[in-house]
Formats: structure tokens, C-alpha cells, sequence
């Protein structure tokens, strides 16, 4: 026998259910509090999601996540552009957006170089990191991906591969500590991180 009274109610539990964290307990407290708002604020709900899935962009430049072409911080004049800091995902800028201690712009890589997950350079957005550093007159890329063995691993591969440019090759100073996620630092120990950088080089041998 069916545990839900309405097929219409269970659907919408299995699809909260999808979202991750969300256990069906969860989910289906969820759903009934939904049904407890008004019609209105369930369709601006439900309309804001379609939006998400339909409008939503990635920057052309960066990779972070846009509502136009071109995301706020690429097109801020007032940002250091010769400075790019190179994070793992949309959730790392934001990280460091909110210590006010980065004036410079990003590149979303879109995660980590992982065998273990089949993860490998060409699946990242280093190519177009690449074609950015060519293009422009970019002087300080700062590796600020999370202290993890994936982490670590992608960070001596882009110095690898960048040293023999023209410009400094900075990593975050050790304030987040080795095995953290990023966005999981505090904004006082990740400010300190950025702001007390050094070269790659040297951190990578300590």
C-alpha cells in the first residue's frame, strides 16, 4: 500500500529527495510547508526554479555563474584584472567575495583533477585560463584550491604548466588547514590566506 495519500505529493517528495542532503523525511516536510503558502508564492517558487534552469549562464570569461554574458566582477573596471585567483567552483568565490580582502577577478575550473573519479585536465577550464593568459596582460595567478591531495594535485599542475610564463604564481598561505574544503574556512583565516600568499614554489616544498 501507497504511504502518501496523493500520487501529486509523493512525486514531489522523490524530487526534494534528489537534492543533496535531503533526506525523504525532510522532503516531505518541505513539500507540506509548501502547501501551507499561498497559490501565488508557490507559483513564484516554482517559476523562480524554471528560471534558474532556463536563464542562468556562465560567465564567458571566468566560468563563474552569470546572468549575463559577462559576470559583475569580470566587468568591474575598478577590479585588479592583472591578478586572476583560480578556485574549484562558484562556491569559492563567494567564499572569498564575502572576506573583502580580493580586489582581483577569478577562473572557475569546475573542479579538481580526481583519477579516482575520472577527472582529468581536459575536463577543467584550464585551456581557456590558458587563452586568458596569452590574451591578456595578466601578471599574479593565485592557486586558492582547497588543501586536499586533489586540491594540491590540480594546483602543481597549472604551475607546471604556467611557469614558463611571464608572471608570478602564488598559492594561499596555510591558514586553511591541509584536508579543508575551501568554502568551509572562515572569512578571517581565508582573508589572512589571500592576503599573506606566497609563491607557489616555496609552499609547495614545506
Amino acid at each position: 500500500m501507497n504511504n502518501y495519500p496523493s500520487k501529486i505529493l509523493e512525486e514531489a517528495v522523490e524530487e526534494f529527495s534528489k537534492l543533496p542532503g535531503i533526506g525523504k523525511r525532510t522532503a516531505l516536510r518541505l513539500v507540506l510547508h509548501l502547501l501551507k503558502k499561498e497559490k501565488q508564492e508557490i507559483a513564484e517558487f516554482g517559476e523562480t526554479l524554471i528560471r534558474l534552469s532556463k536563464e542562468i549562464r556562465f560567465c564567458d570569461t571566468c566560468f563563474s555563474i552569470s546572468d549575463s554574458k559577462t559576470c559583475e566582477i569580470c566587468d568591474d573596471h575598478n577590479r585588479d584584472h592583472q591578478t586572476i585567483c583560480v578556485v574549484e567552483s562558484i562556491r569559492d568565490v563567494m567564499a572569498i567575495e564575502k572576506t573583502n580582502r580580493f580586489n582581483g577577478v577569478y577562473h572557475v575550473l569546475g573542479g579538481v583533477i580526481s583519477p579516482m573519479d575520472g577527472v582529468g585536465p581536459s575536463d577543467l577550464n584550464i585551456s581557456s585560463l590558458e587563452e586568458r593568459i596569452q590574451q591578456g596582460n595578466i601578471k599574479e595567478l593565485i592557486l586558492a584550491l582547497s588543501a586536499t591531495m586533489e586540491g594540491d594535485t590540480t594546483n602543481f599542475y597549472i604551475f607546471r604548466k604556467f611557469s614558463e610564463y611571464n608572471l608570478e604564481i602564488t598559492t594561499l598561505a596555510r591558514g586553511v588547514a591541509v584536508g579543508d574544503e575551501l568554502e568551509y574556512a572562515d572569512e578571517l583565516t581565508l582573508g589572512r590566506s589571500i592576503v599573506n600568499r606566497t609563491k607557489f614554489i616555496t609552499a609547495s616544498v614545506r
